[in-house]
């Protein structure tokens, strides 16, 4: 059996061990296409041929943007990886702008898209590039197309070349260099060798009960986000057959068309995945309704490992033969496990997707950590509510004096692209600063507070942890986005975006005198005193210095495209403050 300690022996594992029909599938106008194990071997190794018939040399740079999640990422990732050159995945939904620093600070020599509106951004900034040149995966008329470098790869009287190639690569050497989307400034390069990367698959694999060669997983997150690009390495080593979801959008469709017994998002997703069920709920009457709400409190009140008691249990069978079970048919009905990543999750979905026998398994890590730090894990009492779970084999988690989650092991990255001073800032005697915040417990289980740079004091000098309060009242279905303010103010504030679409139903459902549009439901006071009850009823739960005093809305939904968000969904602070300017400056100095 082929030892795993490149990125690239993983194929080649999964070839001799599993030999899958269906390795990697994806939907084609309109209809699945998969190729087996086999084919997946076989193509990545018809791409290295091309290469090295284009030229590309050895620590050669190939670029990869791609809307979608899709087999031919796959292949292509491969077939670069084993011929010593390095995959600079890039996220589809950045400025062209961005697009040219990345490539020419990558010094990337061929760029991979997927399709027309991501080629016509690369075709913008191309000529400021190094570029030599550019394919597309889908067919567009007078471009570039991958299958060119397939037929040159075509002819095997190269593969020795290959063969020799694939030698050549050192476990330490880099594999990936992963521009983090950062919240501030210019992206960093983050430099993962393939024994960053293969440490973390094997070591959070015992965390992940799958049904080896028999179980089938939908992927939709982002492939260029390390969270996703690990998890589906760790999928084929442990011969999961992987469909790719057209995109979000469609995603309730492909659960029910796949039926996956595993998938992995992040919370924003799983929030709204929850809200959509609600708001059907809500939709019912009578007794379907009083049963439907019934199931949610007592979803809320769930605890692991029989805690609550017999009588709670009782109740639980009930509520999943009666409830939870046509949840779980919605999504698929096979989905015996999702992962969560990326930022916190919420305690009420932790509790009601576990109580509905879907347990979302949170983890924690980061890019620079390849990343998985930390994992929830349902066996052996692994799985604890409001932690990231118990800390991975052959990681080591220490606790700074100012509380900083420290990272040492062989998932810790090599270092910051072209950039040894931003290196070193993060590095102290090989142990990473993650920026977080956290504690561990007695018993091994990591919990996270905050972000060490999203603290803020106020000028009252008292410290407050914004993340925590956004946490709690985003759990309000009318709060889709909240950002807590108030460094060196006198109390802290909030900026909210309301969750137009559930406020939409609110005020039809109420029969409310209030136009539908943005604008009318911001600046209307019923709305506004309805989510001031929210925030009074979530204050309670902290310290006067803490409380949110005042708020404001905003009309705008917050999005990737218009700056307030990264490509991972999480807040970009100092670009919505400066959007909101004028707010903050009316409830600090109105």
């Amino acid at each position: 059996m082929t030892e795993i300690t490149r990125i690239f022996d993983i194929p080649k594992y999964q070839l001799e061990k599993f030999n899958l029909n269906k390795a990697l599938v994806t939907k084609y106008n309109g209809e699945w296409v998969s190729i087996s194990s086999q084919e997946y071997f076989n193509q990545a190794n018809t791409i290295s041929r091309g290469l090295l018939r284009l030229g590309v040399n050895q620590n050669d740079k190939i670029a990869v943007i791609s809307s979608t999640n899709r087999t031919e990422w796959s292949v292509l990732d491969i077939g670069v990886l084993q011929i010593g050159a390095q995959n600079v995945p890039i996220y589809p939904t950045i400025a062209k702008e961005d697009y040219e620093y990345i490539l020419n600070h990558s010094e990337s020599t061929y760029c991979f898209v997927s399709d027309i509106e991501v080629l016509e951004k690369i075709n913008a900034i191309k000529g400021k590039t190094k570029l030599k040149g550019v394919y597309s995966f889908d067919v567009i008329s007078g471009e570039n197309n991958w299958k060119e470098v397939l037929k040159l790869g075509e002819d095997e009287n190269n593969q020795n070349e290959v063969e020799i190639r694939k030698t050549n690569v050192k476990p330490q050497d880099l594999a990936t260099i992963i521009y983090t989307s950062g919240t501030t400034g210019k992206p960093k390069g983050v430099m993962l060798s393939h024994n960053n990367l293969i440490s973390n698959i094997l070591d959070s694999e015992k965390r992940v009960p799958f049904e080896y060669g028999k179980s089938k997983a939908l992927s939709f997150l982002p492939i260029c986000h390390v969270f996703e690009r690990m998890i589906l390495y760790l999928y084929q080593y442990c011969g999961v057959e992987i469909h790719f979801a057209e995109s979000i959008d469609k995603m309730s469709d492909n659960l029910k068309e796949v039926k996956p017994n595993v998938m992995t998002a992040v919370p924003r997703l799983y929030e709204k995945v929850y809200d959509k069920i609600v708001e059907k709920g809500a939709e019912l009457t009578g007794i379907k309704r009083a049963l439907f709400f019934w199931a949610i409190d007592l979803g809320l009140k769930y605890e692991p490992y029989g805690k609550n008691g017999l009588w709670y249990e009782l109740q639980l069978k009930l509520a999943r033969k009666l409830i939870f079970s046509k949840w779980k048919e919605g999504l698929g009905g096979n989905l015996d496990l999702m992962v969560s990543g990326s930022a916190a999750l919420q305690p009420r979905l932790t509790r009601t997707f576990a109580a509905a026998e879907m347990p979302i398994m949170e983890g924690y890590g980061l890019t620079e950590t390849s990343p998985v730090i930390s994992v929830n894990d349902m066996r052996n009492g692994g799985f604890r509510i409001g932690t990231v779970g118990r800390i991975i084999d052959n990681v080591e988690v220490k606790i700074a004096e100012d509380g900083e989650i420290l990272v040492k092991g062989p998932n810790v990255m090599l270092g910051y692209y072209k950039d040894p001073e931003k290196t070193a800032e993060v590095m102290t005697d090989g142990y990473f600063h993650t920026g977080d915040i956290g504690e561990v417990s007695n018993d091994g289980f990591l919990k996270i507070t905050d972000r060490k740079k999203e603290m803020f004091k106020t000028s009252g000098g008292k410290y407050v942890a914004p993340a925590l309060i956004e946490n709690e009242l985003k759990q309000s279905h009318f709060i889709e986005q909240i950002m807590v303010i108030g460094e060196g103010e006198k109390m802290p504030a909030a900026l909210i975006q309301p969750d137009f679409h559930f406020i939409r139903h609110w005020i039809e459902k109420k029969g409310i005198d209030i136009k539908s549009d943005n604008e009318s439901i911001v600046s209307s006071q019923i709305i506004k005193d309805r989510i001031q009850k929210e925030i009074n009823k979530t204050n309670k739960k902290f310290g006067n210095w803490e409380q949110v005093k005042k708020f404001e809305l905003t009309a705008d939904v917050w999005s990737i495209n218009d700056g307030h968000l990264t490509p991972t969904l999480k807040m970009k602070r100092k670009v919505i403050k400066e959007i909101y300017k004028d707010l903050i400056e009316k409830i600090y100095r109105p």
